[in-house]
C-alpha cells in the first residue's frame, strides 16, 4: 500500500514504498488506460462481484486520514461542553468540523 508523504501543508501525496518504478513502458499503459472509456477496457480476467457480493460491504472502512497536530484557542465553554461526555473530545471536535466541512462541500 502506498505511504503518504507530505508535499505542503494542504497537499498529500502518495508513494509507493516497495517495488521498482515503473517502467516508460508501464506509464504508457497506465495513461492509455486512464484515458480510455470504461466500456473499453477489457475486464473479462476480473469479472464483477455479484450484487449479494456487496451486502455487508462498509464504505470507507480503511480510511484513514493523516493527521496534523495543531494548536488552537478554543472558548471555554465549547471546550467543557466537547470534555462533557469524557475521553475523545478531540475526536469529537474533528468529526463536528469534518461534518461541517463536508456540508459546505456538498453546497459548493
Amino acid at each position: 500500500m502506498p505511504k503518504p508523504t507530505r508535499k505542503s501543508k494542504t497537499e498529500v501525496k502518495r508513494q509507493r514504498v516497495t517495488g521498482q518504478p515503473l517502467t516508460p513502458r508501464q506509464k504508457r499503459e497506465l495513461a492509455a488506460l486512464a484515458a480510455m472509456p470504461d466500456d473499453q477496457i477489457d475486464t473479462s480476467d476480473i469479472p464483477e462481484l455479484p450484487p449479494h457480493a456487496w451486502k455487508d460491504a462498509i464504505r470507507g472502512r480503511f480510511y484513514r486520514p493523516l493527521k496534523q497536530a495543531i494548536s488552537m484557542r478554543l472558548d471555554a465553554d465549547v471546550v467543557a461542553w466537547l470534555k462533557k461526555r469524557g475521553k475523545g473530545y478531540q475526536t469529537r471536535a474533528n468529526n463536528i468540523l469534518r461534518q461541517r466541512m463536508l456540508d459546505e462541500t456538498k453546497r459548493a
